[in-house]
């Protein structure tokens, strides 16, 4: 394969791992988290025929596959970016709550309100359930593309669903239009203007990585050497990346980033020094995924963070779904990118040069973010071969 080709596929960074300073990391989102009713950590579990067909020592995945009563983790930044828009709009926090009842009283001087995101699936779910908790509106722009149970699932919370003819950036776009008095964005992409809500997003996936903290300390084992995290726009890999290159670490793991192959603008940005977009369509299974350029956040981090990246096509996604689902570990087509950026670089066409990057040995460990379970249905049991669970 020549260079072009290689340059779409893979990136591998130069110089040493070193730490990102700058960054606001705390746990305040995690505290915030924990108080809210349903709160529980989704399992650390081990993966051990997956790690041996990767041909590594140990594979722990944290499996978001239900996060108050959400088949994702995007509830974590929608809830925490929600509740930090408003209090700046209504200028101070709650002085005491309990419950989302005490939320709703909080917020309620703000009504009539719509809450407004984009999404290719997940992360407008979020952000409508937190508007109907709150007592709000919620108008979700989808691309032309998403399946029909994905879109089901997000007015199954309230919303009102609107169909963009485009791509999730088009969404974006047209979601951008609707801020004003009465109406929220809360959108875990960035444009021109507009950073404070997806900064939000991003703190609030960190209770993800503090969770892995605690996890790990309790289970008694060493963290990871190497973190395989999927990236669509950017903002759990933004998380991820600032967690494990925070300057107070001894020991940084190798960090690889995971992208679609018909949808790789992070890896496009990488390699031309600066961020750009990839033209649509964007038609992965990986739908979660289906962005073409990385969020203005996301990008300074990533850049200097990431060991390397790898776009993969659909079918590794697929495989991964079916090795992780031989651990008893339900993944959907998003969920399963880790996993399928890890095959990538055990077996596929640059294996060797991303094994020595990422330092991938038989004696490994590793650690994979499902980021949700089976959000098509009909999908997994496809792809699987049996019913998702």
């Amino acid at each position: 394969m020549g260079n072009d080709e290689r340059n779409r596929r893979v990136y591998l960074r130069n110089g040493p791992r070193r730490a990102l300073d700058g960054t606001r990391h705390d746990n305040a989102a995690y505290a915030f988290h924990r108080r809210l009713p349903g709160y529980t950590p989704t399992p650390l579990r081990a993966a051990p025929q997956t790690a041996q067909a990767l041909g590594i020592g140990q594979l722990w995945v944290k499996h978001e596959r239900s996060r108050f009563g959400l088949p994702a983790f995007k509830v974590l930044g929608a809830a925490w970016a929600t509740y930090r828009a408003l209090a700046e709009q209504i200028g101070s926090e709650p002085a005491t709550w309990a419950t989302l009842d005490d939320l709703a009283a909080w917020a309620a001087p703000l009504r009539p309100l719509t809450l407004v995101a984009a999404t290719d699936g997940n992360h407008g779910r979020a952000v409508a359930r937190m508007a109907a908790l709150l007592g709000f509106g919620a108008r979700i722009y989808v691309p032309d593309d998403m399946t029909a149970a994905r879109r089901a699932a997000i007015a199954s919370e309230g919303a009102e669903v609107v169909v963009v003819h485009g791509t999730y950036d088009d969404a974006v776009a047209r979601s951008a239009d609707d801020a004003g008095p009465h109406c929220m964005v809360i959108s875990d992409s960035t444009w021109p203007g507009y950073e404070q809500v997806p900064a939000w997003v991003i703190e609030g996936y960190g209770t993800i990585l503090w969770e892995l903290e605690d996890q790990f300390a309790a289970l008694g084992v060493a963290p990871p050497r190497v973190v395989a995290v999927q990236i669509g726009v950017g903002a759990l890999a933004a998380a991820v990346t600032r967690h494990y290159r925070r300057p107070e670490l001894a020991e940084m793991p190798a960090l690889l980033g995971v992208e679609p192959l018909l949808a790789a603008g992070m890896l496009a940005s990488l390699h031309a020094g600066r961020m750009v977009s990839v033209p649509g369509p964007h038609t992965s299974i990986m739908a979660g995924l289906n962005c073409g350029a990385p969020s203005t956040l996301a990008w300074p981090v990533l850049s200097a963070g990431l060991d390397a990246l790898v776009a993969v096509e659909d079918e590794r996604a697929r495989e991964a779904m079916r090795l992780l689902a031989a651990d008893g570990i339900e993944a959907g087509e998003t969920g399963a990118a880790g996993v399928a950026g890890l095959l990538e670089a055990a077996h596929g066409a640059y294996a060797g040069e991303l094994r020595s990057a990422l330092g991938l040995t038989a004696e490994t460990t590793a650690l994979a973010i499902v980021t949700e379970g089976a959000t098509d249905p009909a999908a997994y049991a496809e792809i699987v071969g049996r019913a998702a669970g």
